[in-house]
């Protein structure tokens, strides 16, 4: 029982995952630090607004306190635009370059069928078998 958790365990998906956790929880702190200690202040200045967990309206005396939202919002914005410009982004030019499709052989064709790049002389796929119209 406990060899069988052992191999689930160190699995490289489950590790990679609390790896993933972990960093996501830490840059999430760093990210709300940024947006309260530096962002918030900033649109302050230019806004009078010292302090958005503060900001607040009421109606028929139930208070609405927007202000946390706020900062969550700003927060979500902020790691939503580090990580799709530093992480996605970079991650899909890669994918991009390494799916490259090669250009084909003249002396090649492609199977109607399957698509799989056949000899140009070919009378039947080597892969799915289909007969080729000449």
């Amino acid at each position: 029982m406990l060899k069988g958790f052992k191999q689930f365990i160190l699995k490289g998906n489950v590790v990679d995952l609390a790896v993933g956790v972990v960093i996501g929880v830490a840059f999430g702190a760093v990210v709300t630090a940024l947006v309260e200690d530096l962002i918030t202040p900033l649109i302050a200045a230019i806004g009078g607004k010292p302090d958005f967990s503060k900001i607040s309206f009421t109606v028929n005396r139930s208070e609405f306190m927007i202000g946390d939202f706020l900062n969550a919002l700003i927060s979500f914005v902020i790691i939503a635009f580090v990580v799709y410009f530093l992480v996605v982004l970079p991650m899909n030019k890669l994918i991009a370059l390494t799916n490259k499709q090669k250009p084909i052989d003249p002396a090649t064709k492609k199977c109607p069928e399957c698509l799989s790049v056949i000899p140009l002389g070919a009378k039947r796929c080597m892969f799915c078998t289909t007969i080729l119209k000449k």
